[in-house]
């Protein structure tokens, strides 16, 4: 038996897809972005609402989906996170958070669940939505749900954890946290990693090799080449090393100062490890890349996400790197709803796992060839210097003169 899913800020389907493969059905997907909703319509047949959720009544969005309040099985979403983003701490000392415009986006996930009143609630964010110190994110949708349940006599529980979807099969180094409660009050108990490096006893981390084995060389080579004023400087980067590697702690040449950059500053994919979190929207020098000093193609990145092979996309690939960046990994999407299924409505959950989960490929390749550092970048030999520590970088000094 299918279960009914409605999804808000559902994006390009990550969580989705990971719910379908485990056995749910998205009655309705509701999202802002136009081509993000386009790619849902090209992929699957899901009944879509376009635009800014604040617009769009919950009566609309159970109408749409074509069903009563309390019949949806599921509520799941992932509310725009850049008010909570460790990126965003690092760009201005400290991020918006709940002053942010679209932090508003967490009272509109709750204002449905109030009036779907489903029988469990998934949310997904980005880690900092739970940093130690920096609460306010899951102090007010535990708050709202606490009211929920005080306004509508419901007994929503209210559990949440930091997962690594690397842990779980996902062939890339990604961290979200998920909030997850039933209706009738059970407790959401998260699983436990399945997978691990040396010496964990778990079944080993999926790697890129593994992601990308059966995949042939992509037809659009050449749109792939990365540009800018670093690009010839990737080829001589190792695989699974960053710009770290060309400093005086590194094994190439001290073109930087350590730990001047950000560690996705031209950083290149090992085979033989899991991918590093690909981003949404990468500067040109902003990894990670392909071990053959390229940008990853839309499947690859697809790939990393463990989405269904393949997607359609009748997109720019700078739309799909935003899409698949902004996504949730549908692997990890798929365990947790076998949980769901499992822990909330009874259900027996396949001994197997997770079906997105990549295969394991025994023999991996030996690392690419690196290439000398062009003579063009050697006269930046020596030329910085080493990070002097915590608040004491040139944006902080920057940031103490403008005070001054």
């Amino acid at each position: 038996m299918s279960l009914k899913v409605v999804s808000l800020f559902s994006g390009v389907g990550g969580l989705d897809y990971g719910f379908e493969a485990a056995g749910f059905e998205t009655r309705v997907a509701l999202d802002l972005d136009p081509v993000a909703c386009a790619t849902l319509r090209l992929n699957r047949n899901w009944p879509i609402l376009e635009g800014p959720i604040a617009e769009i009544s919950s009566a609309n969005i159970l109408g749409t989906a074509d069903l009563s309040v309390g019949e949806a099985d599921v509520l799941i979403g992932g509310p725009p996170c850049q008010p909570f983003s460790k990126s965003g701490y690092w760009a201005r000392g400290d991020a918006g958070r709940l002053n942010d415009p679209r932090a508003d986006t967490l009272a509109q996930y709750l204002r449905v669940l109030r009036d779907v009143m489903p029988k469990a609630f998934l949310i997904e964010n980005v880690p900092g939505l739970a940093y130690r110190g920096k609460t306010e994110g899951i102090e007010t949708i535990r708050n709202g749900i606490t009211a929920i349940n005080k306004v509508m006599g419901t007994e929503y529980s209210f559990e949440f954890k930091v997962l690594n979807a690397a842990e779980f099969g996902v062939p890339q180094m990604r961290e979200r946290v998920f909030i997850i409660g039933s209706r009738d009050g059970t407790k959401f108990e998260f699983p436990k990693p399945t997978h691990g490096g040396p010496g964990s006893g778990l079944e080993p981390f999926r790697t890129a090799w593994d992601a990308f084995a059966d995949l042939p060389r992509p037809a659009e080579l050449n749109s792939l080449q990365v540009k800018g004023k670093w690009a010839a400087l990737l080829p001589s980067i190792p695989e699974g090393q960053n710009y770290l590697w060309h400093t005086e702690r590194g094994g190439g040449q001290p073109l930087f100062g350590w730990r001047r950059r950000y560690w996705n500053f031209l950083l290149k994919l090992a085979k033989d490890k899991p991918a590093w979190t690909i981003q949404a929207q990468p500067g040109p020098a902003t990894g990670p890349f392909h071990w053959e000093s390229r940008r990853l193609s839309g499947h690859e990145l697809c790939r990393l996400q463990t989405f269904p092979d393949f997607l359609e996309f009748a997109c720019t690939r700078a739309d799909v790197q935003r899409l698949v960046g902004n996504a949730v990994p549908s692997a990890l999407a798929e365990k947790l709803a076998l949980e769901i299924r499992r822990q909330f409505f009874g259900e027996k959950i396949p001994r197997n796992g997770p079906s997105l989960i990549p295969p394991a490929h025994v023999r991996t390749p030996p690392a690419a060839i690196t290439a000398p550092v062009p003579a063009k970048y050697l006269h930046l030999v020596g030329t910085d210097s080493e990070h002097p520590g915590t608040g004491l970088g040139r944006s902080a000094s920057n940031r103490a003169v403008a005070a001054a």
